[in-house]
């Protein structure tokens, strides 16, 4: 009895993932190895990588091996292995957030073997993707990231004037920006970046926004502009931009900030130090 149940079992399964299959347009399957332990895992793999007729994940909590089945001008592999990164699961590409992971059940925090590897490059999408939004992605990314800059410049020229009120309400676009991010649409590298900094972000934009102290926002704008160095590193940059130091804030330990201008304008100090600092480096 047990026999014939379980043997109904898996061909209503196999009907199950054949139908699903079924739907997906020029199809293309992979396997790829997610690390997860258990039936829990399994299904929030699956849920996260499964997208309706274009996307479909079958994880084995035995083998950790994921059978990918996608359609080839609506998605690729990388698209599906950052929405499982972002459900809290490493792949050999890429990386779950910590704190997502963190926040994962108990028996689902499996051994992260691959917490201090290098994340692969992304494959180059098929050719068939040529002309789907997918194959922009690096662009996509950039764009939204410039609007993430621009929002952080606005602050600093507010700093620069010493206006609290115009750097708070430039942190609260900031925040607007930051949440508005699609992680998915970063390129590999800064979705990389990205998921380091955010929290560290959105943390120092909010303590701007809400701070009534020029100087507490100075001390945040500091480590904002930490991360925004650390992104604007790996992004594509249309014009040159210039990473600054004054030596003399911070107890004289100094503090950088990003400028898209070469002329020193200390946005630490303002009017009563203006020019004090100078750039130690330009990217491009």
């Amino acid at each position: 009895m047990n026999l014939l149940l379980n043997t109904s079992t898996s061909l209503i399964f196999l009907f199950t993932v054949s139908v699903c299959t079924a739907q997906i347009k020029n199809a293309q399957t992979e396997s790829v190895k997610i690390y997860g332990n258990c039936g829990m895992c399994e299904t929030t793999i699956e849920n996260a990588g499964n997208l309706k007729k274009s996307a479909q994940v079958d994880w084995n909590k035995d083998t950790k091996m994921a059978t990918l089945t996608y359609d080839t001008s609506k998605t690729n592999r990388a698209e599906i292995l950052k929405r499982i990164a972002l459900a809290g699961y490493d792949s050999d590409q890429f990386l779950a957030p910590d704190d997502v992971y963190t926040k994962l059940p108990k028996c689902c925090q499996y051994d992260r073997v691959n917490k201090t590897a290098t994340i692969q490059s992304e494959p180059k999408a098929p050719h068939a993707m040529e002309h789907h939004p997918a194959t922009h992605e690096k662009e996509q990314g950039t764009n939204q990231l410039k609007m993430v800059f621009d929002n952080y410049f606005s602050i600093k020229d507010a700093l620069i004037q010493s206006d609290q009120k115009l750097a708070s309400s430039g942190a609260e676009e900031l925040r607007s920006t930051i949440n508005a991010v699609k992680m998915e649409k970063l390129a590999t590298d800064e979705h990389t970046v990205w998921m380091k900094v955010m929290r560290s972000l959105k943390a120092n934009t909010d303590l701007i926004a809400t701070s009534s102290s020029i100087e507490k926002q100075r001390q945040a704008f500091m480590i904002l502009s930490s991360n925004m160095y650390d992104l604007m590193k790996v992004s594509q940059q249309t014009a040159p931009v210039y990473y600054q130091h004054c030596p003399m804030y911070n107890d004289g330990k100094g503090a950088n900030w990003l400028s898209k201008e070469n002329a020193i304008k200390n946005p630490y100090y303002g009017e009563k130090m203006l020019s004090c600092g100078k750039t130690t480096e330009t990217i491009k």
